[in-house]
């Protein structure tokens, strides 16, 4: 019984350094799948700022009497709300702010934002990335109806 016990002990002994190799082997698929759901978390926070964005200066233009005053209220509205938005630089938004082609009653506000700079360009070729432009946008009917 003895030599059976001694035996697994030897056997337990050479294996000592296995979890370590284990470890480097895995650790480097962790990482990046780590990295990957933070950066991809980050990016789409990005967007979600951006469409936040766009609905409130949808909803800031219904203020406007005519298409021109609320072409500049969207655009000053986006201009003072983006750099509260932690997630996103306001230097690199645009807006455009239109009536509906579709619709005369609706008003059409898009931004977009050029997201180069996010860390999640880090990863290219390693994951399938999304553009590097976000661009949302919303609608809304005029008021007075």
């Amino acid at each position: 019984m003895r030599r059976v016990f001694s035996r697994l002990r030897a056997i337990n002994a050479a294996a000592s350094g296995s979890m370590a190799v284990e470890f480097a082997l895995i650790a480097p698929v962790l990482i990046t799948m780590l990295a990957g759901v933070i950066f991809y978390g980050v990016y789409l926070g990005a967007a979600n700022s951006v469409q936040q964005l766009a609905a409130d200066a949808a909803r800031a233009s219904v203020a406007g009497l005519n298409d021109a005053e609320r072409i500049a209220i969207a655009r000053a509205h986006v201009a003072s709300a983006a750099p509260s938005f932690t997630l996103i630089d306001p230097t690199k938004t645009s807006v455009t702010a239109k009536v509906s082609s579709t619709n005369p009653n609706v008003f059409e506000v898009a931004v977009s934002y050029d997201a180069s700079k996010l860390a999640i360009w880090g990863l290219q070729g390693l994951l399938p990335l999304p553009s590097k432009t976000i661009t949302r946008s919303a609608a809304i009917q005029r008021g007075g109806f």
